[in-house]
């Protein structure tokens, strides 16, 4: 049956790269499975006396013993390249892992991976659906090399912690529900989603939560590693693009035409002198330039990408404001330093890259309740705090949705030097499943 599994995974990824990729899943797929007899039925709300269940010990003693097979699962899904927009090959890899952990799947239109492990709870017109999500891609470019490498315990990569540790996680986990035959009392969607990074603008999830909001009764995101806090309140931000266009020339026949990263720099030069309050805390950054063709050109064109992001909305608003009023200032700046206008003027444009919603985690919530019991399980101490995650989308719409790290220790996200160590990296896998097992309840039925 394995044979039969790993040649049908080598089929659908044809560099020939992948054939290592998929020996490595092979590891994960083939970790044996053992069953757990099922007590009587729990109500949702009782799932937390539910933690040192035989059934829940045999999904816990699970991931414990399997923790270096998940490390493998995370490198081989690292080594394959997911650049924003291109996420598909990773996609596909991960459609397998979860089928092989006994789940139906799907690929939704967006591209989108979604698991279901069906649950027991009657349909009844109220919320029965808990996702459990990891995003599937990077922020780097599609060329960059991602090979991990070892140093010492240490694992390095582009994109080995974010998200290389939520989505084997996720794969984790469905397979420890498998391996102790628990069954939910609410279904499971186990999602891998797209789009989470930069200009993706929370693509992915925000499909997922169009096509089953109704339903969703709550929303776990896994992302990164760290265990040290939950988010619980989504930091709004805004991508913005200004495109400055002009009539181009020759850098000595025609200085002194207007030239657009003349005024592009005018204008990001008065913007990030603009002020910003500590406190609500807010940031700007300017992460991309580009245009041009030649040192020696005057460029007909010239673009700047910014991230803003704020605590506040009031906030957002008046720096997003600042920010158009400082362009629209720096073209006119340049018109007015020019010495030869005759061959045109300036054009520019702002455009809305994304728009990335805020919302708050009520204090009252169960699934704050059930991530902290989970923490006080465990042995471990979280913090509450803001920030910039798939679970954006959910909470701005009012479901219940925290984002929390999978688990290890990681570092040097987005940059070339990103690392994971897998050093302690069970506890947090124990605690994402108890949250998970809080949240979703437990069936007393068995599963065949």
């Amino acid at each position: 049956m394995f044979a039969a599994r790993a040649h049908r995974r080598i089929r659908y990824v044809r560099r020939p790269v992948s054939v290592k990729h998929f020996l490595l899943c092979a590891i994960f797929l083939s970790m044996p499975v053992r069953s757990a007899a099922f007590p009587h039925r729990a109500a949702p709300a009782q799932a937390l006396a539910e933690f040192g269940s035989p059934r829940v010990r045999s999904a816990l003693a699970w991931l414990k013993e399997h923790v270096a097979a998940i490390t493998e699962t995370q490198i081989c899904l690292t080594e394959i390249p997911a650049p924003p927009f291109h996420e598909a090959r990773r996609a596909e890899t991960v459609r397998s892992l979860l089928e092989s952990a006994g789940l139906a799947v799907q690929i939704d239109r967006t591209g989108n991976v979604i698991g279901t492990l069906p649950g027991a709870a009657p349909k009844n017109g109220q919320p029965d659906l808990v996702m459990i999500s990891a995003h599937l891609d990077t922020v780097f470019p599609p060329g960059t090399v991602v090979k991990v490498r070892r140093e010492g315990e240490r694992l390095i990569a582009p994109g080995i912690s974010d998200n290389g540790a939520g989505l084997s996680s996720l794969v984790a986990l469905a397979r420890a529900f498998q391996a102790a035959q628990l069954r939910p009392h609410h279904t499971i969607l186990f999602v891998a989603d797209v789009g989470e990074e930069g200009e993706g603008n929370l693509r992915g999830m925000r499909a997922v939560v169009d096509d089953y909001r109704e339903r969703l009764k709550a929303v776990i995101v896994l992302d990164g590693s760290s265990t040290d806090h939950v988010t619980t309140r989504a930091l709004a931000s805004r991508r913005l693009e200004a495109t400055i266009t002009g009539p181009g020339g020759h850098s000595w026949s025609d200085f002194g035409s207007p030239n657009p990263i003349n005024a592009l720099v005018r204008g990001a030069v008065r913007f990030i002198n603009t002020k910003v309050p500590a406190a609500p805390r807010t940031t700007f950054n300017l992460g991309q330039v580009e245009g041009g063709t030649s040192v020696n050109s005057i460029p007909y064109d010239a673009r700047l990408k910014v991230d803003i992001r704020s605590e506040s909305d009031d906030e957002l608003v008046r720096l997003e404001s600042a920010f158009r009023e400082c362009i629209a200032a720096g073209v006119r700046d340049e018109m007015e330093a020019s010495r030869d206008r005759s061959r045109g003027k300036l054009e520019f444009k702002i455009d809305t890259l994304g728009v990335r919603p805020s919302g708050e985690l009520r204090g009252d919530s169960p699934l704050l309740a059930a991530v902290r019991a989970a923490d006080n399980f465990v042995g471990n101490q979280s913090r509450l705090e803001r920030s910039s995650t798939d679970a954006n989308i959910p909470l701005s719409v009012g479901i219940d949705a925290i984002s929390i790290g999978a688990g290890g220790a990681g570092g040097g996200a987005h940059s070339l030097q990103e690392w994971y160590e897998p050093s302690g990296r069970e506890m947090g896998l124990q605690r994402a499943l108890l949250t998970l097992v809080a949240t979703s309840g437990l069936s007393g039925e068995k599963t065949k």
